[in-house]
């Protein structure tokens, strides 16, 4: 779906004994295929996305990071980060999907016991649950209260992708009295769950947004994983890696988005100049405007992509090191996947808005839908904004300031 073939990211050994990269990347590109085939029509169509999570479900990528030994597809981080690159080629929104469901579903690898944790994963597996959810900070913040049962859970929790399909949330929540923020796994199907697609974003619309609303939900003490505070005394460098963990998902579905609308753009620059009217602009596959704006643009994304190896590698080395990892090994490897967030912003804002430009008024066409790519990509990147991540970068560079710990969803 790339612009061109590029080099393979970063080799994460697989130490779950699953299937390896070659068959989940060819995995994920025949589902990005078939995603391709109606993914105009799905996205004018609007509907919650359950088909599409199905096609997730059947392709075993619902279960890609649970590992072989609990029933899972074995697989690692740069396994994921590929495949919703690949997805988010075809389709952003499906691609924000998969990602939000890798991520919170991992919660509890990162915040849970390893036996708790084990046990969510194989359950997850086995039934192939869809998860949905977010775990950043938000206001007023969801309250979790202590009964004779164990506690119960009230608050609205604001957009956050995947809600309208999932089978299970992750979310946040403070502990009542102490005000201790808290990861959470909570059955949508739960009384006094209500979950509401009221978001109506312009953009993304596949990706199941919507907002939950908690009214007096009963959650089994289990079903707390555990603290989400940034106090060093709680929050170890290993377990603050969840923050440029989920953040370099991000990443990727940016990459992945300014990838696929350049392959549909350079599709469309080949086939469609037999139908060119000599009046309409000049945009022919010769056009020296047209040849230099596909060569910035792929430098643009091509030099994010390398970015974004960067980080990934990062990432892989501040995992394996495990408990040894210190605070300033975290807080270098937060900010490196920082600045692939900051390239990879800028190569899909420009890269969606100027193939527009260079396809020209043709591009305006519904039926074509060019403006999935934009319309997708500017949601993302609002809901998701890097101008605070480039202050980080500054201050780390400058002051040698540690970023702050800020979940992306």
């Amino acid at each position: 779906m790339g612009v061109a073939p590029a080099p393979p990211g970063p080799d994460m050994e697989n130490d779950q004994r699953g299937p390896g990269r070659a068959h989940w990347l060819r995995v994920a590109r025949e589902t990005a295929d078939d995603l391709a085939t109606d993914a105009v029509a799905r996205d004018q169509a609007g509907k919650p996305p359950f088909d599409e999570v199905s096609r997730l479900r059947e392709s075993g990528l619902l279960a890609l990071l649970v590992p072989a030994e609990l029933g899972g597809g074995g697989a690692d981080w740069a396994e994921a980060y590929a495949v919703v690159r690949e997805i988010a080629a075809a389709d952003g929104a499906i691609g924000q999907l998969l990602g939000c469901h890798y991520f919170t579903s991992w919660s509890a690898r990162f915040f849970a016991q390893p036996a708790l944790a084990a046990r969510l994963q194989r359950r997850s597996a086995a039934e192939q649950w869809c998860w949905g959810g977010g775990l950043a900070r938000q206001e007023p913040a969801l309250t979790l209260t202590r009964d004779t049962r164990g506690y119960v859970l009230n608050g609205r929790q604001s957009y956050a992708a995947g809600v309208l399909v999932a089978d299970r949330l992750a979310v946040r929540a403070v502990r009542a009295g102490t005000g201790e923020p808290l990861v959470l796994v909570v059955d949508p199907a739960l009384p006094g769950v209500v979950v509401d697609g009221d978001a109506d974003p312009f953009g993304q619309r596949l990706a199941a947004g919507g907002s939950a609303e908690f009214d007096a939900v009963p959650v089994a003490t289990a079903d707390v994983l555990g603290s989400l505070s940034a106090d060093e005394e709680v929050l170890s460098p290993l377990t603050a890696l969840v923050s440029p963990v989920g953040r370099l998902l991000s990443v990727q579905l940016r990459l992945g988005m300014a990838e696929g609308v350049l392959s549909e753009a350079r599709e469309y620059s080949r086939t469609g100049h037999s139908h060119w009217h000599p009046d309409w602009p000049a945009g022919s596959p010769q056009d020296p405007q047209v040849l230099t704006a596909y060569g910035e643009l792929t430098v643009l994304t091509r030099s994010a992509s390398a970015l974004a190896d960067q980080a990934c590698r990062a990432v892989r080395g501040g995992l394996a090191d495990g408990e040894d990892l210190t605070y300033e090994e975290y807080a270098e490897i937060s900010v490196l996947v920082a600045m692939a967030e900051a390239a990879a912003s800028r190569a899909v804002q420009e890269s969606t808005a100027r193939a527009l430009d260079i396809i020209g008024a043709r591009s305006a066409s519904a039926r074509l839908g060019f403006d999935r790519f934009w319309r997708n990509a500017r949601t993302h990147t609002l809901y998701e904004p890097v101008g605070h991540r480039l202050r980080d970068v500054g201050d780390y560079y400058l002051n040698g300031a540690h970023p702050p710990f800020v979940l992306p969803v």
